[in-house]
């Protein structure tokens, strides 16, 4: 297990990486769901190209002279002949098995290494391919943001055994809100993975499936507003949301991994999704006490949002604005799912007694 220093203090080496000989240089500077198999092939091809080598996120630390020479240094004298042999026998399984290489124990104690004097000559703590410095343990690379995803996903399923244990598949929206927590839970399992061990493919696949949820959401949202009545365009608006995201995997997939690019899809798709539930809930609520739960959910949602805003080093080394994101949507998940829950029963208690009135 790697250290975990308090913020502002000097963090030692690790001691997995010490058998490491390094010298300091002598400078250092401041569901997705398709309804034909031809949709989901194209989708499933789509994630696949993933798996493809997106450019590098380049950040100040790992621009850093230091850093950069530390590195060469370490896996010129580690990572090679008798020296990589020895690593890799003395190298816990639990780490070969989840693909941590020679290369990448060079990075991480480089990386503090880096940390450590920037703090020493009393600048900010930079950040390395785009990421804050996070201490490592055992396995996991952002353990906070690990295991809240984890928990995320636990409550998904634990709420999807109770809808399924208390709502019957007759219920009108059972399908999509059935869809909507499998969508969930393949995205939480990846968000799990991506914090665990941050590769290219872990990233894409994080990031292409929190989009799935996003349209999904959307798409729930149509449903129960629209589709109950109109059929016919639940269809027409489905297959647009396939399609777009079919674009949009194609696009940072094929052609450039462009961050800024998805962050503004996402954020303009879930402000819509926002602004349509709470219309919907405005207009509904004297008549439906329960959505009151759908619009506390989505307006904490939004406000949870604003922590992304935040940029600060992680507290103790683990804890960053996008891990207290993730453990505050951990109750907002059970909040909402409660809603579809009483939702669901709402609408079926609401057409049986249509068709005994007819």
């Amino acid at each position: 297990m790697s250290p975990r220093c308090p913020l502002g203090h000097a963090p030692r080496v690790p001691p997995s990486l010490s058998r490491f000989p390094l010298s300091v240089p002598p400078r250092s500077r401041a569901k997705l769901c398709a309804k034909s198999r031809r949709g989901a092939l194209l989708l499933l091809l789509l994630l696949m190209a993933a798996a493809a080598p997106g450019p590098a996120r380049g950040s100040q630390g790992d621009r850093e002279p230091l850093y950069r020479e530390c590195l060469s240094r370490c896996e010129r004298q580690n990572c090679s002949g008798a020296a990589l042999r020895h690593f890799r026998a003395r190298q816990p399984l639990y780490m070969g098995l989840t693909g941590w290489t020679c290369r990448d124990e060079c990075k991480y104690e480089c990386m503090w290494l880096t940390v450590r004097l920037y703090q020493q000559g009393g600048h900010r703590v930079p950040q390395f391919h785009g990421k804050w410095p996070f201490s490592r343990f055992l396995f996991f690379q952002e353990p906070a943001s690990a295991f809240a995803s984890f928990l995320n996903g636990l409550a998904s399923l634990v709420m999807l055994l109770r809808y399924r244990a208390a709502v019957p598949p007759a219920a009108p929206t059972y399908p999509t809100c059935v869809a909507f927590a499998w969508v969930s839970l393949n995205a939480w399992f990846w968000s799990t993975v991506f914090h665990t061990r941050d590769t290219a493919l872990t990233e894409k696949l994080d990031y292409f499936c929190a989009s799935a949820v996003v349209l999904h959401s959307v798409y729930l949202c149509c449903v129960r507003t629209l589709g109950l009545q109109r059929p016919a365009l639940i269809s027409i608006f489905r297959a647009f949301l396939l399609l777009f995201l079919a674009g949009h995997i194609s696009y940072l997939s094929l052609v450039r991994f462009d961050y800024g690019y998805n962050l503004v899809a996402n954020a303009a798709a879930g402000m819509l999704t926002v602004a349509w539930w709470l219309r919907w809930c405005l207009r509904q609520g004297r008549r439906l006490p329960h959505v009151w739960k759908c619009a506390a959910a989505v307006l904490l949602l939004q406000a949870l949002a604003l922590l992304e805003l935040l940029d600060f080093p992680p507290l103790l080394w683990v804890l960053d604005a996008h891990a207290l994101w993730h453990i505050g949507t951990i109750p907002l998940n059970v909040l909402f799912y409660s809603f579809l829950m009483d939702d669901s029963l709402y609408l079926l208690k609401a057409n049986s007694d249509l068709f005994k009135v007819d």
